[in-house]
């Protein structure tokens, strides 16, 4: 059982960070295979839209764009379930989380059943820092995408700096029990 916990905040000692860390322990109550992903690290942009649009995603299922976009999409396709951690700007995910999550539902989003990531559980988290605002919608959009790739919620958790420390413990055992699922 992999769980692949994909991290995107550039602030690696931030909210966010303490937020994968947790989820990463709760993972490793169950299992030594979680692994985290900062897509701040890659060279993933936005989306082209090639071509009329679509380009060879809705056929093919892979984006034609070369760069560390397809490394990480085969990644996602071994995993078995997934935590996203995003810290909230603008009352949404990070700029590099939408390009991934973007190019990500392209891909598979039109696969149907036969997407990658078909009824694989997913736990996604907005941390947004400073005010706490944000957070409800930020989890609408990841909502959003787990239903268009056809992926299991299996919950979805706002922290904030007021209520950080229950909620840490949250996603460490939030994580716990998808490993424990995924057994």
């Amino acid at each position: 059982m992999k769980i692949m916990i994909i991290t995107s905040s550039p602030n690696t000692n931030g909210l966010t960070a303490k937020c994968s860390d947790a989820a990463k322990s709760g993972v490793e109550m169950v299992s030594d295979n979680a692994s985290i992903i900062n897509l701040n690290t890659l060279n993933i942009p936005s989306c082209h839209a090639c071509g009329n649009g679509w380009g060879t995603c809705k056929d093919k299922h892979s984006c034609q764009v070369k760069d560390d976009f397809q490394n990480l999409h085969a990644k996602v396709a071994d995993a078995d379930g997934y935590i996203i951690i995003t810290p909230v700007y603008w009352g949404d995910m990070s700029e590099s989380l939408r390009a991934f999550t973007d190019r990500l539902r392209r891909c598979e989003a039109s696969n149907g059943e036969k997407s990658n990531l078909f009824n694989k559980p997913f736990i996604c988290v907005a941390a947004p820092g400073g005010t706490g605002n944000g957070s409800i919608s930020c989890l609408a959009s990841l909502e959003r995408f787990v239903d268009q790739v056809k992926g299991i919620k299996y919950d979805l958790i706002g922290i904030t700096r007021r209520n950080r420390e229950y909620k840490l413990n949250t996603i460490k055992e939030a994580a716990k029990s998808m490993a424990e699922s995924l057994k």
